[in-house]
């Protein structure tokens, strides 16, 4: 994985991220400012036919970023996964609604992963984004991305780094809030902290895929708990 390493820190690598909405496009917009080239893929052919006429449609991301980012060349949105073969890393950034049962509906990790699994290469690193479950990484997209013959770890790298983005905030950005990052191995670990270091201002690695999952949880757990009290003594 040395290659890789090289090209991150050259800014030679080429990023590619699945789900361009409200935590995907911001994401994009940070990883072309660093000077990568940007590959966003949407099954939504509206949005990408938007972007590609250099207009915004997330409130975070202003018309001249995607404007700039596109004129040169430095930002390619698409909905053909098979651009997913020049890609050096893969960031999953798709939508995890809950279902009427208020099950997570982790149908879109599930297609964006067989997508991935497809175009799969030795040097790459896959990172999913979503919010879940602790165990989804482990459980679901390895087995998945296994199935191309490759071998997590020496072949390429998989690894969590949960959004965090609070649309419409001024203050807190994708660049400014901390970024967790676990590893399905410490050498995932590695190479995920070392991309998106690049970008954001302060990435914590921590043990593990299942552990990055947890702080996630946590953290809306959290966030929902407190919502909720304040709610509560308002009322009172």
């Amino acid at each position: 994985m040395n290659g890789l390493k090289n090209k991150i820190e050259a800014h030679n690598a080429t990023a590619a991220v699945i789900g361009l909405g409200y935590v995907g496009l911001p994401l994009a917009m940070e990883i072309v400012a660093a000077g990568f080239d940007v590959i966003g893929i949407d099954l939504d052919t509206n949005k990408i036919a938007t972007l590609k006429q250099r207009t915004s449609y997330i409130l975070d991301v202003p018309d001249k970023s995607i404007a700039a980012a596109v004129g040169a060349g430095k930002f390619t949105p698409t909905a053909d996964f098979s651009a997913l073969a020049n890609a050096d890393t893969v960031s999953i950034c798709v939508p995890t609604p809950l279902s009427k049962s208020r099950d997570p509906d982790i149908s879109f990790i599930l297609s964006a992963t067989e997508e991935i699994r497809k175009y799969l290469h030795p040097g790459q690193l896959i990172v999913l984004e979503s919010t879940t479950y602790p165990g989804t990484t482990d459980e679901l997209i390895v087995p998945e991305l296994e199935r191309s013959g490759l071998k997590i770890g020496s072949d390429f790298c998989v690894a969590f780094s949960p959004e965090r983005i609070d649309p419409g905030n001024a203050k807190f950005n994708t660049r400014n809030t901390p970024k967790i990052v676990g590893g399905i191995t410490v050498e995932c670990t590695e190479i995920a902290r070392l991309f998106y270091s690049q970008f954001i201002d302060k990435v914590i690695p921590v043990s593990s895929t299942k552990c990055a999952e947890m702080v996630k949880l946590l953290e809306n757990t959290f966030r929902s708990v407190n919502i909720g009290m304040v709610n509560e003594l308002a009322l009172m």
